[in-house]
């Protein structure tokens, strides 16, 4: 598959993931494409881990596990168990089906192979037909300022469990990043019909994407209209630390406010029925909004939200 897709979806996180689901449902593979974060990626027992790619493949081949939305379903545990009996690292698990994933990406990676050639090749072994690249092939890191110092995203993620009070992010290696040159091409292209910021973390999954040198431009600039789904609902996130972190960024949590954080790059913004007395405020910014269900429970749900989606952009 060598032509430009009519539609992106930047997606990071479970939320993402699942809306992510719905749009490959009713998109064939060739009309649509995935920018991942991949500010997540760390490296654990010399492993290339590559969480929010891995949870995006996961998901679309129909392996995930749905009860925690990351991981692989039907896991078993017998290497950590192992881990733990020697001594090793174990607050990090990873399932023995999982390994799997991160043992062959790190041969892939350490044989020459770019992280985008290394995910499209391991997705097509799953059985997708949807591209999928991540931001850049560049290493970027998620760092988090907190009351306990600058951690590892992962280590305050998973490690502490979110537990440290929040006062800002860094993204290393950002500044030396350059764009997936796929993503340029299609961002560039005539055929682009529309964007879609999923509902993930601002933070965490979509500003690690953003903090590209050159993207945020590129989505400004690009002749499709650009859209993004509310991660909030009635000032709360159905699962993750979003709220958390903008309480302690003293930030508004609201959508309202997530939609003015990307207004500089957005046509247009999809809003739950809970916070429809939002949708005035969030048009004077100049957005159209589209006010609907946003709460992704089921396979139905996450396709109506894609529907949703793709209306808007049509409206744009």
């Amino acid at each position: 598959m060598t032509g430009s897709p009519a539609y992106l979806a930047i997606t990071g996180g479970i939320g993402g993931a699942k809306l992510s689901l719905g749009l490959a449902k009713i998109l064939a593979a060739e009309e649509l494409a995935f920018i991942v974060n991949t500010g997540d990626d760390f490296k654990h027992l010399n492993l290339h881990i590559s969480p929010d790619v891995d949870t995006l493949v996961y998901t679309l081949a129909g392996v995930n596990n749905p009860e925690t939305g990351w991981g692989r379903d039907g896991e078993s545990w017998q290497f950590m168990a192992a881990m733990e009996a020697l001594g090793g690292e174990t607050w990090f698990q990873l399932g023995d089906k999982d390994l799997a994933m991160h043992i062959e990406r790190t041969c892939r990676l350490q044989a020459g192979q770019t992280l985008t050639e290394a995910t499209g090749e391991l997705s097509k072994s799953l059985g997708i037909g949807h591209r999928i690249v991540p931001m850049s092939d560049d290493p970027v890191h998620t760092r988090v300022q907190t009351s306990g110092g600058l951690m590892d995203f992962q280590h305050y993620f998973v490690r502490e469990q979110c537990a440290p009070k929040v006062s800002g992010f860094e993204f290393e290696g950002a500044g030396n990043a350059a764009i997936n040159p796929e993503i340029v091409k299609w961002l560039n292209s005539e055929d682009l019909a529309g964007v879609i910021i999923c509902p993930s973390n601002p933070f965490v999954s979509i500003d690690p994407i953003l903090s590209i040198p050159g993207l945020r431009e590129k989505l400004r600039d690009c002749k499709a209209p650009v859209i993004a789904v509310s991660p909030l609902i009635g000032g709360e996130a159905i699962k993750g630390p979003t709220v958390k972190i903008m309480n302690e960024l003293n930030v508004p949590t609201t959508a309202c406010w997530v939609a003015q954080y990307y207004a500089d790059f957005l046509d247009g913004f999809v809003l739950d029925n809970v916070d429809r007395a939002s949708k005035p405020e969030i048009e004077v910014a100049g957005l159209q909004v589209n006010v609907t269900n946003t709460v992704m429970v089921t396979l139905d749900d996450r396709m109506q939200l894609a529907r949703d989606c793709l209306a808007l952009l049509s409206k744009l």
